[in-house]
């Protein structure tokens, strides 16, 4: 079954939303240059509320070291996420599994990718953007993901309720990842737009 990861939660409220709408994981940004940045006691109180089951994802880019060392000592995350340009001995360095993205703009080769960062769980495909490390609302061509990757592959991008299905139904991914894509303002997610981001997402994985 197609899993769904609603990234840029900021709230308890979002958090518990998103879960009850139906999602596999939610993702919280730690990463100050981001309209979604959260701090550690705000991701802490959003993570004692979230109902069981839920995976647990930090979104991280281009940390020091310490400053993921410090986020896990106080927020219990079963996964991390790479968004920079962090090499594979970096990312598998702190005892929990991770995704490593890749920002692209079409198709590629994404067999040396998954080469190259063979210790972490997926790749993560998202725009490429100039400035941004994800949540700028833009998409990306897709295509027809390879069925003999090494890695499962999570499409993100400018992911919305009305091009989630096409994206979906186009390159076969194990999962997709939405955040400006459900939001009513950046940061602030829209319970209606999760809960038909979601049933439009799964109908098209089936």
């Amino acid at each position: 079954m197609l899993r769904i990861k609603i990234c840029g939660i900021t709230s308890p409220e979002d958090g518990i939303a998103a879960a009850q709408a139906g999602a596999d994981a939610i993702g919280m940004v730690f990463y100050p240059p981001s309209p979604r940045n959260v701090e550690i006691a705000q991701a802490a109180e959003i993570l004692a509320r979230l109902p069981p089951l839920v995976t647990r994802v930090g979104l991280f880019v281009n940390p020091q070291k310490s400053w993921v060392t410090e986020v896990l000592a106080q927020c219990p995350l079963d996964l991390l996420q790479f968004h920079g340009d962090e090499e594979e001995s970096f990312c598998n360095s702190f005892g929990r599994p991770y995704l490593k993205v890749l920002r692209v703009s079409g198709e590629c080769d994404l067999h040396p990718f998954a080469a190259a960062y063979a210790s972490a769980q997926g790749l993560l495909l998202d725009a490429r953007h100039d400035s941004l490390y994800g949540g700028s609302g833009r998409s990306f061509s897709w295509w027809p993901l390879p069925r003999d990757l090494s890695l499962p592959v999570i499409l993100a991008g400018g992911l919305t309720v009305a091009n989630v299905a096409e994206a979906v139904s186009r390159s076969r991914p194990y999962a997709v990842d939405v955040s400006s894509g459900v939001e009513s303002s950046p940061g602030r997610k829209d319970r209606g737009k999760m809960e038909k981001f979601i049933a439009n997402a799964r109908q098209a994985g089936e």
